[in-house]
């Protein structure tokens, strides 16, 4: 007998015995595995080039042509414009009534994994489904979803987080199981009497043993709440370099669950510093899609993907564009040539941050695909990518600018503070940030310290110079009065934990893991969990 504890809340609806049984169920059943692979990852970590190859023994794999994945299922063959945001009402009817083929409910990156953020998170997706979505502004004025809803999928957190709020004998379950599972339990079977499905989005996947654990979750979901198999269906995020590597394996671990492969282009960079710290990135705004172990990477995956007649979507259009119109304009062209380049490459559609930037996407990708839903008949066979080509990366030259460096400390800083104030999406400077654009600016702080990167001016990066510009950040923010008692107390514990961070000797693998486990389960620590059921072991 073991006890189930969870932490009390208000969305009494989401946490009911059954659902916490069938997440229970599910993490007794494969949360050792989860334990296993993420074991696998620490020991995998590479330092050399030599260690980054494709795999030798799935070569068969790879050479078999004969394989492909599931027929698109009903709601994603057309997928021209996806829009993501954290499912919150405000974002979720703005989402919903935006235009976009899909809306992408992110528990993960675009979400700061507060208890109420989480579950509430399920309450709204409930109210979605249901017709019962709206919201009322500061205004007054009264916003609800128009017309039809487009595809919902649902992006669960990752292998590497877990869920503190709910434990087994002491234990916090995996967070993707609870996302997962919550989602599933409430709305799997909603989802497909209205014509749909149940539809994921699988982020920081590192191989494709990962990939077939989550298959494995799927068919055991299926059979245990008595959903036909394979109709649960998922797309995966390729946005690490080891993923990059094993995208064929990927799809064919999945292949009746699965629903394609997209670029995430922001983790991927983040990867590429954590796998290959001695080889210096360029500061980020000069780090393109057009940079060649960035186009490496796209065209192998649109040709592996539309080879096994799987979408390819493409990456995120982070620009929010903003009141001026002179560089909303030119803004909007920069997005307009982004997803030019997509669609010629052979994507079948993108994915968005802002309502803003549907119609741009929409009208780029209508002009390509016309009356076809996709462009998977686009095999790309002319697409030949080595192990040497995607590690083809140009090291940074010249030293770092201090406008870069400067950027880069406060996004990092800004977004963490926002981030344990439970913002998990954030506008700054004219971009939305998100927990990988954070991981970008982190890493390559940490780094710049680690290899003693000079500055513009010669001066070598140390944590000190960074530890400076952190506080000379809070300064301007205290000088200007944007920091009340609470925001002084976020930006402190921010400060604190990106100055140990940039510090480690070895790359850390991610942010938000410690700063959860410090500081937003700290946080509810005062209320203790006080539902305990004793389950059958």
């Amino acid at each position: 007998m073991e006890t189930v504890t969870v932490t009390p809340s208000r969305y009494a609806g989401i946490l009911t015995p059954e659902a916490v049984d069938f997440v229970v169920a599910l993490d007794r059943e494969f949360g050792a595995r989860r334990v296993q692979l993420l074991d696998r990852r620490r020991r995998r970590r590479v330092t050399r080039t030599a260690d980054l190859d494709f795999l030798a023994s799935t070569a068969a794999i790879r050479a078999d042509e004969s394989w492909t994945v599931a027929p698109p299922a009903p709601g994603l063959r057309d997928r021209r414009v996806e829009i993501t945001g954290p499912p919150q009402r405000t974002t979720a009817v703005h989402a919903l009534n935006s235009g976009a083929r899909v809306w992408m409910a992110d528990f993960a990156d675009a979400t700061a994994p507060t208890w109420d953020n989480v579950v509430g998170g399920q309450q709204v997706l409930r109210a979605a489904l249901s017709g019962e979505l709206d919201f009322t502004a500061a205004d007054g004025r009264a916003y609800e979803v128009r017309g039809p809803l487009p595809t919902i999928m649902v992006r669960p957190r990752g292998w590497h987080l877990p869920e503190s709020h709910l434990r087994i004998g002491g234990r916090a379950v995996s967070a993707s199981l609870f996302d997962f599972g919550m989602y599933l339990f409430h709305c799997g079977r909603t989802q497909i009497e209205r014509g749909s499905g149940p539809y994921f989005y699988l982020p920081k996947l590192e191989s494709h043993l990962e990939a077939r654990l989550w298959n494995d979750v799927f068919g055991y979901a299926q059979l245990r709440l008595g959903i036909p198999r394979g109709t649960i269906r998922a797309t995966v995020l390729i946005e690490t370099v080891t993923a990059a590597f094993e995208m064929d394996e990927i799809l064919y671990e999945l292949r009746e669950h699965s629903a394609g492969l997209n670029a995430g282009r922001w983790d991927y960079l983040f990867s590429m510093i954590k796998n290959r710290p001695d080889v210096v990135l360029p500061e980020r705004s000069r780090l393109t899609m057009t940079a060649p172990f960035l186009r490496a990477y796209t065209e192998l995956l649109v040709h592996t993907a539309h080879r096994r007649r799987a979408h390819a979507i493409g990456g995120m259009a982070a620009v929010v564009p903003g009141r001026d119109p002179v560089a909303a304009r030119r803004a909007l062209n920069q997005v307009r040539q982004d997803k030019r380049r997509e669609v010629g490459d052979g994507f079948d559609g993108s994915w968005v941050a802002h309502p803003a930037l549907v119609e741009t996407c929409r009208e780029v990708f209508d002009q390509w695909l016309g009356d076809e839903p996709h462009q998977i008949v686009r095999r790309r066979d002319d697409v030949r990518v080595t192990a040497a080509d995607l590690l083809a990366v140009k090291p940074a030259t010249g030293g770092v600018s201090e406008v870069a460096l400067r950027t880069s400390a406060s996004v990092a800083l800004r977004y963490l503070a926002a981030w344990l104030g439970g913002q998990g999406a954030v506008a700054l400077d004219g971009l939305m940030e998100d927990a990988a654009t954070a991981e970008i600016c982190r890493a390559q702080l940490w780094q710049w310290v680690a290899t003693a990167t000079p500055t513009g001016y010669g001066v070598p990066i140390t944590a000190g110079l960074i530890a400076r510009m952190l506080r000379e950040e809070m300064d301007v923010l205290a000088a200007t009065g944007a920091l009340d008692e609470d925001a002084a107390r976020r930006f402190g514990q921010a400060r604190t934990l990106l100055t140990l961070l940039v510090s480690e000797r070895v790359c850390p693998e991610f942010l938000t893991l410690p700063a959860y486990l410090r500081h937003l389960t700290a946080a509810a620590g005062g209320a203790r969990p006080a539902t305990r059921r004793v389950v059958a072991a």
